[in-house]
């Protein structure tokens, strides 16, 4: 499949807003940049980061085992997902499909770019209702959102369901995978050249534990990744983040061990919530959260916050009635968070 029918037109066309140092790339001390208006006076910060990332982005390479040329960085995934929206979708005419409850930023970008959202909610097992989203797609229905491990139901799609999709949805399908370091899943990633309109985003912020930096990462194929970076911003990622993000990576065993330990924290916090009266029942947890079904939702999410503890109240999103998503914290987060919930009346 070519992606070249699924661009905008004015996309097609556009021609890359060239930065100078896109026009001359070199670090040597030996060398006077006089091209970018920049403070002469060293700063530490006063030249403009490296607008490609090489440097961060052949580390990542060499960990998720793909190529340099298949990434983007993003400011937050959600500067990527804006970037795929405009790339793809033409303002009021084309659609995306999203499947509540999932991650509302999908919506909030759509409706900015003037582009229409489709809802198939899924399945009572929150399951992608494959037959539903095929028959709700038409030529304008030009990306599918799934996100696996889902947030906020905290569980993977079968590979089955996601399979099926990828060959018979026509359009770009972005596969979410915010929360796959805390599942035993495989990512996609390991796929992405056997789908060529697959696009998958992941980000520092979870397991990484790099959320304040603002670091999204997108995967798909060099025809995909072209477009992007042709129409992302030139110099989107930062001096800061760029180097707090290689020198995560350069951690990758503690990161690991992080990781494990909020598995077995999860684990732990499952078990123990399974002898809190107020709840009615757990749902499966592949992520670094817990979706629970409360008597009362937004009654016990005030008494957890009058306690000191707050989380999140998920009772008006679709098929989540009366459910509270409970981050995965510490040990002694989690005590705090059990006996404050057994302490409910």
């Amino acid at each position: 499949m070519s992606i070249q029918h699924l661009l905008r037109n004015n996309i097609k066309n556009l021609k890359a807003y060239a930065s100078a140092r896109d026009e001359f790339q070199g670090n040597s001390t030996s060398l006077r940049f006089l091209d970018a208006n920049e403070n002469p006076y060293n700063t530490g910060f006063n030249r403009y980061p490296d607008p490609k990332q090489l440097q961060l982005k052949a580390l990542l390479a060499k960990h998720k085992k793909c190529r340099l040329e298949n990434i983007v960085l993003g400011n937050g995934s959600d500067e990527i997902l804006d970037l795929i929206i405009r790339a793809f979708c033409e303002p009021n005419r084309d659609s995306i499909i999203t499947l509540p409850p999932t991650y509302g930023m999908y919506e909030v970008l759509a409706t900015i770019n003037a582009v229409a959202v489709k809802k198939i909610n899924l399945s009572l097992g929150f399951q992608p209702q494959v037959d539903a989203i095929l028959e709700a797609t038409t030529p304008r229905t030009k990306i599918l959102f799934l996100c696996t491990p889902n947030n906020p139901t905290g569980n993977s799609f079968t590979e089955q369901a996601m399979e099926e999709l990828l060959l018979k949805f026509k359009g770009i399908i972005v596969i979410d995978e915010a929360y796959i370091d805390f599942s035993n899943q495989k990512s996609w990633l390991e796929k992405l050249d056997q789908f060529p309109n697959l696009i998958i985003t992941q980000t520092f912020s979870k397991a990484y534990g790099l959320a304040g930096i603002r670091l999204g990462v997108c995967y798909a194929s060099e025809e995909i990744t072209e477009v992007l970076n042709r129409i992302k911003p030139p110099y989107n990622i930062n001096v800061l983040t760029q180097k707090k993000a290689f020198d995560r990576l350069l951690e990758h065993q503690l990161v690991q061990t992080e990781i494990n330990q909020i598995k077995t924290n999860r684990a732990q916090l499952i078990e123990a919530l399974k002898h809190v009266a107020c709840i009615e029942e757990i749902y499966p947890s592949e992520s670094n959260f817990v979706l629970v079904k409360v008597d009362h939702a937004t009654k016990r999410y005030h008494e957890l916050v009058s306690k000191g503890i707050v989380i999140r109240n998920r009772t008006n999103e679709p098929l989540c009635t009366n459910c509270l998503r409970l981050t995965v914290g510490n040990e002694e987060d989690n005590v705090l968070l059990i006996t404050s919930l057994q302490a409910l009346k």
